[in-house]
């Protein structure tokens, strides 16, 4: 395999398309990322939290979001992937062909630094779901798309006009067919809680959604449990493994992964990304006091 260009526990601050395309090719072992779902409304923190800022605008326009170089490469080298942005302009509206081609390119670098016997978990919701699947088809192979897991939870408003939408996805794909899988044994408690006394099953009800007075939760609009990502960590990683976030936001993946022995590179556009991952190693003694001046952190901006 390739050597790696990149240092463990490295947070990259900007647009992680430069720097996935400066990662050396089979180098990562697992990707763990949860991008925007192309929503088509802006996300803000919490005031007054430790993600106080954050904010993005996830909307998406071919004008504004689309470089004709994506559109040339696509079209040269991913025919099958093009054919899907193509058919979701005609089906589900520019917007989503857009955003099915900004995240696209970043989804063919993703595979490019997988190891042949890496894996990768997107998380995703119904907004954008089939088309990103058809998209992770094309890129990856419909052959190695390993499973898709429910994640249910019970948080957030319900409707009288519909059944309530209370879970995201997370599609799972390998590099090929080597891959490491090591199902994580669960409490017996919460596999009965689970219904799932006969193993883990590709849905999961025992991971519930943070609420605002989580002893996790930072304020990020977006944020994740911890205990969902150092599941599919534990799952398809070995201890010294590295782990790559692109949309690293308020640091979920890398703060897992650390907590399981892994390595992990995180990239994110937020400017308090840097600051966040810190002050959460810290808040998890998994960093020195003094990790903001060095501590044997080498998160770079």
């Amino acid at each position: 395999m390739a050597e790696a260009n990149f240092k463990n526990r490295t947070l990259y601050h900007g647009d992680n398309l430069e720097y996935l395309r400066g990662m050396n090719s089979g180098t990562v072992h697992l990707i763990a990322t949860d991008p925007p779902f192309n929503k088509n409304k802006d996300f803000h923190a919490t005031p007054d939290s430790l993600a106080s800022g954050a904010r993005f605008a996830d909307r998406w326009s071919w004008e504004k979001d689309v470089h004709d170089e994506w559109v040339d490469s696509i079209k040269d080298d991913w025919d099958g992937v093009w054919r899907v942005i193509d058919a979701a302009r005609v089906a589900s509206g520019e917007d989503m062909a857009a955003f099915l081609c900004w995240l696209g390119v970043r989804l063919m670098e993703m595979r490019r630094v997988l190891r042949d016997d890496g894996s990768i978990y997107l998380h995703i919701d119904h907004t954008a779901h089939a088309w990103v699947k058809a998209v992770m088809d094309g890129i990856f192979g419909k052959k190695n798309f390993r499973n898709e897991i429910v994640w249910c939870y019970a948080l957030g408003g319900s409707s009288k006009r519909y059944w309530s939408q209370k879970h995201d996805t997370l599609l799972f794909y390998s590099k090929d067919d080597q891959y490491h899988f090591d199902k994580p044994s669960m409490p017996a408690t919460s596999m009965r809680m689970a219904g799932q006394e006969k193993g883990m099953l590709d849905w999961w009800v025992d991971i519930p959604s943070l609420n605002n007075m989580a002893k996790e939760r930072t304020g990020y609009p977006t944020q994740k449990p911890l205990a969902l990502y150092e599941r599919i960590i534990k799952a398809s990683s070995n201890a010294g493994d590295i782990v790559l976030d692109p949309f690293s936001g308020c640091a979920t993946t890398p703060i897992a992964a650390e907590r399981l022995g892994r390595q992990w590179v995180g990239m994110d556009i937020w400017d308090g990304a840097y600051d966040t991952v810190l002050d959460r190693l810290e808040s998890e003694g998994l960093a020195a006091p003094d990790s903001k001046n060095g501590g044997g952190y080498t998160c770079f901006i």
